[in-house]
């Protein structure tokens, strides 16, 4: 194979084009690669004059303006048989493997069999990666996208939509230049600007688990998303259709993604509210202090809205925009007559499938379409919803949550265990998949009903498997490989933040023996914090959030239940786990 030659110019930029220089050679792998950088105080490994004037394909890569006249002119008499290909020093380092597939696409070898073929080999492929909690699965996914097209020979662009919003944002050139779409995403993603091309949807799952086979079924399968641009304008405007292909737990995560910044601003606020003015500082005695005012950003404005929130966002998943005020108004109306999370949920769904149904069976004049999504929708869609919530659902929904409440606060020894056994069994054996999802969602539903023993019990559940993967490569490292034991800094440092997703690539290469071990100490570990009687009044954040004032309630038990769940995984894997070099 002809090795690909490239040009690093980024002058006055030497450490990132040193980065963006080991950055390509990972990503290329095994194709050989010859690398130039003109660095300030000068060239690193020059390119010799015979090789380069043999050379086929060139790659430049320095942002606009960074490389000089004289620098491009030398390039042309060097490369004199290449066919040059140029990317900007940011696309070098936030997608090499991309700029390695471009470049493979592009290379005279392949333009010949394009030809031969009578079609290019390449494409150029933009995605989208999120899910509910928008830490872990989020970057997997993109990580697995990457590297299915560089293997494939495709361009690959992907934007990141996780907790701190769009990475990456894909420009809308980009989007005009794809001949593919790729949506791997567990919650709703605004899909407006991809009308009119090629799309597939997927979960984040086969994108992490065969980047290479979803795109090679997304090429076979892709159906043109919504209509052209074009087309839209000619024909005036119309809502937006429903999206209730997606199925139940999306739509479900979609609200509890968006739910989940109102329970940690929430919890936090209220944590520091006790903190300086007690347990009573909610009374009208404490009224005008920071404390009050604390509680009541937290408890009125916060917790208030997360209910609303999830519901309509579940509405939102189902119905695109016109769902929201339905379903928001709905989980106020589930808030306000007691049925919580539970009520919230069901307005959610009720909302979104109602909404749905009217915007596929209204008709009305061309001139009048405009008002459908705006107005009427929005307007019977609440009607709908707020019937139903008080005159069915509501009611019985509300006793519903009153008893689960009761039952959940009064849990004492055998209840309690059997309860943290399950959660944190569900924690652990799936690690941000759908049981891992439903644990969560549970737990942190029930903090909207002053139930903070779930969510205890699911977050010390959730950081024990790459903790106890990270403490039993160190105790026992001749079950795992050099790679195993070399990435379980990283894979603790996860643990202790609460992304169970460290663990997945352990569980990955040997999942029978892994995964019983590490459901094994999870549950433990759950089943310890709940006869403990431990709360957690945030979603999210691990061990950090325990210096926290009231955040967590019986800190003690919190360490120790974290302890058992890790070191019961550190031995069932040494128990369950063979010898690395048994090739098992």
């Amino acid at each position: 194979m002809n090795p690909l030659f490239v040009v690093i110019a980024a002058a006055g930029h030497d450490a990132e084009a040193l980065l963006a220089a080991e950055a390509l050679r990972h990503a290329a792998g095994q194709r050989p690669l010859a690398v130039e950088v003109r660095a300030s105080g000068g060239v690193i490994g020059p390119h010799a004059a015979d090789a380069a004037a043999q050379a086929g394909q060139l790659l430049i890569v320095g942002d606009a303006g960074t490389h000089d006249d004289a620098d491009t002119a030398a390039d042309a008499s060097r490369f004199v048989q290449a066919t040059v290909e140029r990317c900007s020093l940011r696309e070098a380092l936030d997608d090499p493997a991309g700029v390695l597939a471009r470049c493979a696409a592009a290379s005279p070898a392949a333009q010949r069999m394009g030809e031969s073929l009578g079609k290019r080999t390449g494409k150029r492929i933009v995605a989208v990666t999120s899910c509910p909690t928008g830490i872990a699965h989020t970057f997997m996914a993109a990580e697995g996208l990457q590297r299915g097209a560089a293997a494939l020979g495709h361009a690959m662009r992907v934007e990141t939509q996780g907790s701190v919003g769009a990475l990456d944002a894909l420009t809308p050139q980009e989007i005009a230049e794809a001949d593919l779409v790729i949506i791997a995403a567990d919650r709703e993603v605004d899909l407006s600007r991809f009308a009119g091309k090629p799309l597939l949807r997927s979960g984040t799952k086969p994108a992490i688990r065969d980047g290479s086979g979803l795109i090679a079924k997304a090429l076979a399968e892709a159906a043109v998303h919504g209509v052209a641009v074009g087309a839209a304008a000619a024909g005036g405007a119309a809502p937006t259709p429903a999206r209730t292909q997606g199925g139940a737990y999306r739509h479900l995560m979609t609200g509890v993604s968006f739910m989940l910044p109102f329970v940690t601003a929430g919890g936090i606020l209220i944590a520091m509210a006790f903190a300086l003015g007690g347990i009573y500082v909610h009374d009208d005695a404490h009224q005008g202090t920071l404390g009050w005012t604390l509680f009541q950003i937290g408890a009125k404005g916060g917790f208030a809205l997360m209910v609303p929130a999830l519901a309509g966002y579940i509405a939102y998943s189902i119905a695109d925009r016109p769902g929201i005020a339905p379903g928001m108004i709905g989980g106020m109306i589930a808030s306000s007559m007691g049925a919580g999370f539970i009520g919230g949920i069901a307005a959610g769904f009720i909302a979104g499938y109602g909404v749905a149904f009217m915007a596929a069976h209204i008709r009305l004049p061309q001139a009048l379409k405009g008002l459908l999504p705006m107005l009427i929708l929005p307007v019977l869609g609440s009607l709908f919803t707020g019937l139903l919530m008080f005159y069915l659902v509501g009611a019985p929904v509300a006793e519903l949550l009153q008893w689960l409440s009761a039952w959940l606060r009064g849990m004492q020894g055998a209840s309690a265990l059997l309860l943290g056994l399950l959660l944190g069994a569900m924690m652990a054996f799936d690690m941000g998949g759908p049981v891992n999802k439903a644990a969560y969602a549970f737990s942190t539903g029930m903090i909207a009903s002053q139930v903070y023993t779930p969510m205890a019990a699911a977050m010390i559940a959730g950081m024990t498997p790459p903790l106890g993967l990270a403490l039993a490569t160190r105790l026992f490292a001749d079950r795992f490989t050099r790679e195993e034991r070399g990435s379980a800094a990283s894979a603790g440092v996860l643990g202790l933040a609460f992304v169970t997703e460290g663990a997945i690539p352990y569980a990955a290469r040997d999942p029978l023996r892994t995964i019983p071990a590490l459901v094994l100490g999870s549950a433990v570990a759950g089943a310890v914090s709940m006869l403990a009687g431990v709360e957690l009044k945030v979603p999210h954040g691990g061990i950090f959030v325990a210096p926290i004032p009231n955040a967590v309630t019986h800190v003690a038990m919190y360490a120790v239940a974290l302890v058992a769940g890790v070191v019961v995984t550190a031995i069932a894997l040494r128990m369950f786990k063979r010898p690395a070099e048994a090739g098992l």
